[in-house]
């Protein structure tokens, strides 16, 4: 097993973009020095949400606070790219990052940052296609060539090329089958965020996965990532307390997803909605919150219904307070990912 940290990089008090920056920062150095695997940065627009709008741009800067993690997006919004474009980013990314980046894609999933950017959100899947066949053509070879159906390419080379060959790993999230279809048709990774759900949506989410390879006649994955909710503390009853924050992260990205954003200069309001977990679910069935044997034995679970080789553990929701979110980061490190070793 191998474990991440993500960071989403919002702010409901909407601090300076300066301070999320640093204290991201100082996270994702202390998250290396207790031995995580990986720091993965998430791209969104238009709302204290998230305040990464290229999670490449800041992932060179992560690679001056680190030595040796591996250094991935989660995600490029890939409807929002040129293809030509991401793949010179992508390749000047890893030359400056020495060759420690890896690279989450999706089609996106919030109408508010479609709208804003004039991108047709029904077309979001058809685009996403075409983006990532010219990206990782361009990434792969040289002097190639494209005509589809929205984009032709002349004979092209980008330039600089990726130092990893033939480019940095490449995962796709997806939860439905069609999704899981795209990765595989095109010869990546498969991710899946479980953030906030249950284990059950992770087990339709695999099933999904195995599907669309076994549709192609392709063997067993060798790679499954999934992304979960983290906060582990000395006792459940200390961890609850930080429930409310993941709560926060859940109410927002369900208002962005369906619509119901309530976005005043770029604060995106909390919203409740209908159906949401209790504290008591988000404990008992939804996230990775509690003490460091619990969190382990639920780990254990996840494994049991997918083949999870990595794990993206979402540590540091909204305002936490940084000593808690290193505090919490240090006995996940110590006393439940040496259990998966």
């Amino acid at each position: 097993m191998k474990f991440g940290a993500f960071f989403l990089l919002g702010s409901p008090s909407m601090l300076p973009a300066r301070e999320v920056y640093r204290r991201t920062l100082e996270e994702a150095a202390f998250a290396e020095s207790v031995g995580f695997d990986s720091i993965w940065i998430a791209e969104h627009h238009f709302s204290n949400y998230g305040y990464v709008p290229n999670p490449l741009m800041f992932a060179v800067k992560v690679a001056q606070a680190t030595r040796r993690a591996r250094i991935g997006t989660a995600v490029l919004v890939l409807p929002f790219w040129d293809p030509l474009r991401a793949a010179e980013d992508i390749a000047m990314a890893d030359q400056l990052t020495d060759g420690r980046i890896e690279v989450g894609v999706a089609r996106g999933y919030q109408p508010y940052e479609f709208a804003r950017f004039g991108v047709d959100f029904a077309a979001a899947r058809a685009r996403s296609d075409e983006t990532l066949a010219i990206m990782l053509a361009a990434l792969r070879g040289v002097d190639i060539a494209y005509d589809g159906a929205e984009r032709r390419v002349p004979p092209t080379t980008t330039f600089p090329r990726p130092l990893q060959e033939p480019h940095p790993p490449v995962w796709l999230a997806a939860a439905t089958k069609e999704s899981f279809d795209l990765a595989v048709r095109h010869g990546i990774e498969g991710m899946t965020t479980l953030s906030g759900r249950p284990i059950s949506v992770l087990e339709q989410n695999w099933q999904n996965y195995v599907q669309a390879r076994r549709d192609v006649g392709q063997g067993p994955a060798t790679a499954f990532s999934v992304q979960q909710q983290v906060c582990v503390m000395p006792t459940d009853a200390e961890a609850r307390r930080y429930l409310p924050y993941f709560l926060y992260q859940l109410r927002q990205a369900s208002a962005l997803r369906t619509g119901r954003e309530r976005v005043e200069r770029g604060e995106s309001h909390e919203l409740p909605f209908e159906g949401e977990p209790t504290l008591d679910e988000l404990f008992e069935e939804r996230t990775l919150v509690g003490s460091p044997a619990r969190v382990r034995d639920r780990i254990q679970q996840y494994r049991e219904v997918c083949g999870m080789t990595h794990m993206t553990c979402v540590m540091a929701p909204g305002d936490m307070p940084q000593e808690d979110v290193l505090r919490s980061m240090r006995l996940f490190a110590d006393e439940v990912m040496p259990h998966f070793a």
